[in-house]
């Protein structure tokens, strides 16, 4: 069923670039302001040239903007863009925490990657969240030192940025600076998001007095100011990235996680981690070659472990190859996408981990073999049962059932991703995170960031004790993710889309689907993005928003066998999409998470 979809996209690029209305990118601003920037309307898609940068906030694109406009590249956006990030979106990213940077050079048609994730001290073990033989609460092991791992942002930043960047760190943190200094608007999103994390903010001094300022919520519609992070990011600007590796941040954190400044009125027991500054000195965000899978006639970029992004994603996308997507209904297609993310998902929790630790058969778990051999377990008329046991990609076996499922462990469902393209061709697709909403809640003392909880990402202890489980702790272990950052090139080498999701496991899912609607049904980018999302992550129920919850897709899904609970909202997708006539279409999200912002340096009009 492979065939190719050059005719199509160029239909789809046609459609959507006469669909952009609005979609302006900002004027330059001046080098100084006297307060905030004035809080402008997010578009979720705009089309033109020059550049474009797409996130899930105003500001944050219009600091990568701002750099592209200056002569900076998509490495130098996307680093400018992130940063800003880390002040409007503190609750999903920052230097706190890590994430996963793919780059197209434009010069040479290839892909790149970065595998920035946290990783735990050197001191730990397997039993890292055992007491008295027995995991902790997942809640007080989210809300303590003892689930921070040591940040890999700023070291991801400072390796793409010298390999591929055309301008420097200290050039590339000013927008932010600027941001954090002069503040920027609250809007219903961030207020929500603190009042969800009120109480254990309030555990911790520092960050009581950072998020709720006078001990209260902030208000939608004044203005944020965050001075602390502003002197750190130009700290970071004036001595690089050894200031938190090798310096007085590092050192800021490392106190921070081996003794957590909780309220002793309090009552929490914010368990102490072992950190320590040669965690911080030994630290390196990797270098790695990319995942890469053929649908289609395109071949489909993402990030290889210790992300689980790209083995299941692209095992999905093999799994789903066979099936001519574009002409099932759309029960038919909700059916397969459901059914190969379940395959997947069971798959990915048997096999894949840190490959530092652990042997990660990415090449057999990406064949087309493996795929056809899991494929002919769906049935039109049935469902699977969930947990699935996961198949051997080493040996594959048409069909195979049996043996012992791994069901999918937790992982916090914020994140947040971003994309930028340049003038020249070159493409970002970059998602970062600090873990759950508010991440671990504790703010360094005095530097204005939230740390990560990134190591709750471990399995506290095996899913099944019969079965090796790939994703238990060990010193120096990165814990497996979720992220999925995808670049699509045709069949000259040449971008199609990039694209990325927070959301946790759903960040998968969302990838998964988003390809599929754009790809195969034919929607455009901005379409695929909203179009109600469905996840199966080999779980007793799929998980449905409410456009799919209360419609007659449902019914029909479940007269086949299918079992749904509600999710209100799922992911947060932004991409990037180049037309045929060499221009850009940026597009985000219309209502989750506030709607996203897409921005490009020169409109078309």
């Amino acid at each position: 069923m492979r065939r190719p979809v050059a005719r199509s996209l160029a239909v789809l690029a046609v459609g959507a670039a006469v669909m952009s209305v609005g979609a302006a990118a900002p004027p330059d601003r001046p080098a100084q302001h006297d307060g905030p920037t004035p809080h402008a309307p997010k578009v979720p898609m705009a089309v033109g040239y020059g550049g474009a940068v797409s996130s899930v906030d105003t500001d944050a694109s219009a600091a990568g903007i701002e750099v592209l406009r200056k002569g900076g590249n998509a490495v130098d956006a996307a680093v400018a863009t992130a940063a800003a990030l880390g002040v409007t979106e503190p609750y999903s990213a920052g230097i706190g925490g890590g994430g996963y940077f793919v780059y197209y050079d434009a010069r040479s048609r290839t892909v790149h990657t970065i595998d920035g994730r946290e990783t735990a001290p050197l001191t730990a073990d397997s039993g890292l969240f055992l007491e008295n033989g027995k995991p902790i609460p997942f809640a007080e092991a989210v809300t303590s030192g003892l689930g921070v791992g040591t940040p890999g942002t700023p070291a991801t930043w400072q390796r793409a940025l010298a390999a591929w960047g055309n301008s420097s760190l200290g050039t590339v943190l000013k927008p932010a600076e600027r941001l954090a200094r002069d503040g920027f608007t609250v809007d219903d999103t961030f207020r929500s998001q603190t009042a969800a994390n009120e109480t254990r903010f309030r555990h911790f001094p520092d960050t009581a007095e950072l998020f709720l300022p006078g001990g209260r919520l902030p208000v939608v519609g004044s203005t944020f100011k965050n001075p602390d992070l502003a002197r750190t990011y130009e700290e970071l600007r004036r001595k690089g990235v050894d200031a938190l590796y090798r310096g007085d941040i590092g050192r800021d954190i490392v106190n921070t996680v081996n003794k957590p400044p909780v309220d002793p009125d309090s009552g929490w027991n914010a368990r102490p981690g072992d950190l320590s500054p040669r965690d911080l000195a030994v630290y390196r965000a990797k270098f790695q070659p990319p995942t890469k899978t053929s649908y289609r006639g395109l071949d489909v970029y993402s990030i290889a472990p210790s992300s689980s992004g790209g083995t299941t994603v692209g095992e999905a996308l093999n799994i789903l190859e066979r099936t001519d997507l574009s002409k099932a209904s759309d029960v038919q297609y909700l059916h397969r996408y459901i059914e190969a993310s379940r395959i997947a998902f069971a798959d990915r929790g048997r096999w894949v981990g840190d490959p530092a630790f652990e042997d990660v058969p990415t090449k057999d778990l990406l064949s087309q073999r493996f795929a056809d051999s899991r494929e002919c377990l769906i049935k039109d008329d049935a469902v699977l049962t969930s947990p699935l046991a996961p198949g051997d990609p080493r040996n594959p076996r048409p069909c195979a059932s049996g043996g012992k499922a791994a069901p999918t462990t937790y992982e916090g469902e914020n994140t947040t991703h971003l994309t930028t393209a340049d003038r020249w061709g070159n493409v970002v697709a970059y998602t970062l995170t600090i873990e759950q909403t508010g991440g671990s809640g504790i703010t360094v003392p005095g530097r204005g960031f939230l740390l990560n909880n990134e190591l709750t990402d471990f399995s506290f202890a095996p899913a099944n004790p019969a079965v090796h489980d790939p994703n238990l702790p060990g010193p120096g272990k990165r814990p497996r993710s979720s992220i999925s950052p995808t670049i699509v090139l045709d069949r000259h080498d040449r971008p199609v889309v990039a694209l990325g999701s927070p959301g946790g496991s759903t960040i998968i899912t969302t990838v998964l689907q988003t390809l599929t609607g754009f790809l195969d049904r034919q929607l455009p980018l901005v379409d695929a993005i909203a179009a109600p999302r469905a996840s199966q992550r080999n779980t007793a129920q799929t998980e449905l928003e409410p456009g799919l919850y209360g419609s007659e897709l449902r019914q029909s899904l479940e007269a086949i066998g299918h079992s749904f609970r509600e999710n209100p909202e799922i992911g947060a997708t932004t991409g990037i999409q180049r037309l045929p006539d060499g221009t850009w279409l940026a597009a985000a999200e219309k209502v989750r998470r506030g709607g996203g912002s897409a921005m490009v340096v020169h409109p078309s009009r």
